[in-house]
């Protein structure tokens, strides 16, 4: 029988997560930090969707504003025009692949969830807008809780930890309380990597990750590509897969049981091995 807490609800859908999954990004941006403009407009964002799902994505996470280091915040309205019409057109061409809705806004939450969208992936946790604990909860579905040290405009303006992988236990035990008192029931856990951490800091995190199991909550993995791969390896977002691929399986071997990623079919095939490796 499945734990609770490693099934989520996804508007009627329910997806294990007792085996790990892949949930692909789908940037409807123009300069995040990766694919920036690539996937922008409804035709070249349901080609990517298509192709993700084909790859074997559990869950398609749709952005409309980039959180790279400096990335100011777009406006509502925006943000809406982007996001909007993709959620829209994925969940009528693909109904069956819950839809994440990558976003700080309330607003944009719910208008995004009343069009189809199943999930939250909230990077400020709710302290962006303090409308977003209750309105999540009002509308039901599952939320990314992510740590975040200032915002995307400073996180990386000389962050500083005592210890990091507490701090960050600290803080998503808090979040997950509050949470749970306004009736949130499915709560996904994100350490934050590459958001307010220094490279030191990201391998500690990702060295200690095992820890937050204790909370008994589906914990994700967002760092594909991130420049805790580019700095160690020093090279370019283009050319950091094969170092991706890597922190992936150290990932799951942490617990992670969702992998946030550019690349499907490659976060699949370490799945797979990853399995294979725990059934001997």
């Amino acid at each position: 029988m499945l734990s609770s807490q490693m099934t989520i609800n996804c508007r009627g859908i329910l997806l294990s997560l007792e085996r790990p999954v892949v949930m692909g990004i789908l940037n409807a941006t123009p300069d995040s930090f990766y694919d920036g403009g690539r996937h922008a407009g409804v035709t070249a964002a349901l080609q990517r969707c298509e192709a993700m799902l084909k790859e074997g994505a559990a869950i398609v996470d749709v952005g409309g504003m980039s959180s790279r280091p400096g990335a100011a915040i777009v406006d509502e309205e925006e943000e809406i025009k982007r996001v909007l019409p993709v959620v829209e057109a994925i969940a009528r061409e693909f109904p069956e692949a819950p839809i994440s809705v990558d976003t700080v806004r309330a607003s944009v939450a719910r208008a995004c969830v009343e069009a189809g969208a199943a999930i939250v992936n909230d990077i400020s946790a709710g302290r962006l807008d303090p409308e977003m604990y209750p309105t999540v909860a009002a509308l039901g579905v599952p939320y990314v809780l992510m740590h975040m040290k200032g915002t995307p405009a400073n996180m990386q303006q000389n962050p500083q930890y005592d210890d990091v992988v507490q701090e960050v236990m600290d803080f998503l035990i808090g979040e997950t309380g509050k949470l749970q008192s306004l009736g949130v029931k499915d709560i996904i856990l994100d350490p934050g990597f590459g958001f307010g951490k220094t490279v030191e800091h990201n391998y500690r995190l990702l060295k200690g990750m095992h820890s937050f199991r204790i909370l008994e909550r589906p914990i994700l993995a967002g760092i594909s590509r991130k420049s805790m791969i580019c700095k160690v390896l020093k090279v370019d977002p283009p050319d950091a897969l094969n170092g991706t691929t890597a922190l992936h399986m150290v990932a799951l071997q942490q617990g992670a049981r969702i992998l946030r990623a550019h690349d499907v079919k490659e976060a699949v095939e370490v799945v797979k091995l990853w399995q294979q490796l725990e059934s001997v």
